[in-house]
């Protein structure tokens, strides 16, 4: 079966698809980057649409999610953008941790994972 890579994977790929499963690499907010991590995260799930779409997918298809957060106390700011970028009753397996990012002014990473 193939592999086929998304954006430029000559560091970090945006996405890798094998066969009918597409992994997308942790995806943090764009540049200029907002404090707010309910921000941060649009900018995030903005990102993973455009992806996914690119990779023959879109967000109905999700089936694991694992979501990083620089300070755990920001779970319902994060979770009130998920809320509403998450199609009704086709949320993915998910996962949220604290974690240190690779740089302070990202609050939020995400990783998905979606069928085709």
């Amino acid at each position: 079966m193939s592999i086929k890579r998304l954006g430029d994977p000559s560091l970090i790929a945006d996405a890798v698809i094998h066969g009918d499963t597409v992994y997308l690499a942790g995806t943090v907010a764009e540049e200029p980057v907002s404090p707010s991590v309910y921000e941060q995260t649009k900018n995030i799930l903005k990102q993973i649409d455009a992806v996914l779409a690119e990779a023959g997918s879109d967000k109905t298809k999700l089936l694991r999610t694992q979501i990083f957060l620089s300070d755990i106390s920001t779970f319902a700011e994060m979770n009130k953008a998920w809320g509403e970028w998450v199609p009704k009753g086709q949320a993915p397996a998910r996962a949220t941790v604290e974690a240190k990012l690779a740089d302070p002014k990202w609050k939020v990473e995400i990783v998905v994972t979606a069928a085709r």
